[in-house]
């Protein structure tokens, strides 16, 4: 009697098609389209105010690596997540990894939600963020035009802001920008 061959979750990770994203989130592996509009513009906005004056240090402090849609091994190739966005400091993280794998947990993540994606995002992809270690992780609503802050302390979220339609608010852990949430979605 042969046995049949099963790929390993991240072998199967890695064979999607193109124009799937793939993880691997508490054993299970989750697949989801590329980004709506509304999604992908809120992404971006975010990516420039705040890679701009944390990355580049244009407007603010510097000293940040932050990437759109790394791909974090929490676990080599076990528990792999790919928020949104993410940063790093860059005395945790002095450079970026010449391969594809994020073996450093990030400092911050955020997670753009859409319909199809904010159950797992709020009720997998951020408790794993906290079991790891991530320090603040942000929910962004493009649809409901919110923003959502949070900070890990003793193991647990706590939601340190919170703003929507076209507040203008500093947010940690990049208080030094004010970032103004109408450039998300108007």
């Amino acid at each position: 009697m042969q046995h049949a061959y099963k790929p390993r979750l991240y072998d199967q990770l890695e064979a999607l098609p193109e124009g799937l994203t793939g993880e691997i989130l508490n054993g299970q592996l989750h697949t989801q389209p590329r980004p709506s509009g509304p999604h992908a513009r809120a992404e971006t906005e975010l990516s420039i105010d705040i890679g701009g004056a944390y990355g580049r240090g244009r407007g603010g402090p510097g000293g940040w690596w932050i990437l759109i849609e790394p791909e974090i091994h929490f676990i080599t190739d076990r528990e792999v997540a790919v928020p949104d966005l993410a940063g790093w400091r860059k005395e945790r993280m002095p450079k970026v990894p010449e391969g594809h794998r994020f073996e450093i947990v990030p400092d911050w993540a955020c997670e753009i939600l859409s319909p199809t994606t904010a159950s797992k995002d709020r009720e997998i992809k951020l408790p794993l963020y906290g079991h790891h270690g991530v320090a603040y992780a942000w929910l962004v609503d493009p649809h409901h035009r919110t923003l959502e802050a949070y900070g890990l302390e003793d193991g647990h979220w706590r939601l340190l802001a919170q703003a929507a339609d076209t507040d203008s608010i500093a947010v940690p852990p990049f208080e030094a920008l004010i970032l103004e949430l109408g450039n998300l979605w108007d």
